[in-house]
């Protein structure tokens, strides 16, 4: 799985050995024999943790595949062309699809700026998806490390480090239906979180002060918090790690 997740990084990018491809139609992205929406559907009917599937926009969701260049036949794929993304235990973890009013962010239009610069660039990493508090998960092509190729990281604002999660994408999106969210946030939800999550939108996290990375910033109870963009928290964040 992990190798061919690599092999879908070249086939976004149109580029094999440095020669750019044509880029695949439609109408070639398009599983229906065997489509990886099905194989989703069933993670979610089994999940332990609130899911909810956003709708997509017909137009939106051509347009998105075509510019990740990816089959529906892997759940990648159909994540972005069957749905405008999906929100996680009452939106606090966003997974990227094609956009839609509520998670105004298409997969590859998030990256671009950040995982690659220009069209046809191959990126080093892709951001798959993040969380409220200003966490980014991304699949390693080479830039978060040079081993664990494929493998899914976290960006934490905790401690400003990518960090494997030794996930490949599809058992990433089965911890997050059902894995112990929980556990992997301890010391990072606050008091009554879920109704301060469900308000703010899908393109927003929450800014704290004292910084979470801070000694200042370790009792979540305690500090300041409010919503802000999500790319200024990317900036924030991913700006002081590098």
């Amino acid at each position: 799985m992990r190798n061919l997740l690599l092999l879908l990084f070249f086939f976004m990018m149109f580029q094999v050995n440095g020669q750019t491809m044509k880029a695949r139609s439609l109408a070639e992205l398009i599983n229906t024999q065997e489509p990886g929406w099905a194989l989703v559907q069933e993670w979610m009917k089994d999940a332990k943790n609130k899911v909810e599937v956003l709708p997509k926009d017909q137009n939106q969701a051509e347009a998105a595949l075509l510019q990740a260049q990816v089959t529906t036949r892997s759940p990648m794929g159909a994540i972005v062309y069957e749905t405008g993304g999906i929100l996680v235990d009452d939106g606090w973890i966003r997974i990227m699809g094609s956009g839609s009013s509520r998670l105004p962010r298409s997969l590859m239009a998030w990256n671009k700026g950040k995982s690659f610069l220009q069209e046809g660039e191959q990126p080093s990493f892709l951001l798959i998806a993040d969380d409220v508090l200003g966490g980014f998960f991304a699949i390693n092509a080479g830039g978060l490390s040079a081993e664990e190729i494929g493998t899914v990281f976290y960006f934490s604002p905790d401690n400003l480090q990518w960090e494997s999660s030794g996930l490949g994408y599809s058992e990433f999106l089965q911890f997050c239906f059902s894995g112990n969210l929980e556990g992997f946030y301890e010391g990072l939800r606050w008091d009554n979180w879920r109704p301060e999550v469900q308000q703010i939108e899908g393109d927003q996290g929450f800014h704290f002060i004292p910084y979470l990375f801070t000694t200042e910033g370790k009792d979540i109870n305690k500090i300041s918090r409010r919503a802000v963009p999500m790319e200024e928290l990317w900036l924030l964040y991913y700006g002081q790690e590098k």
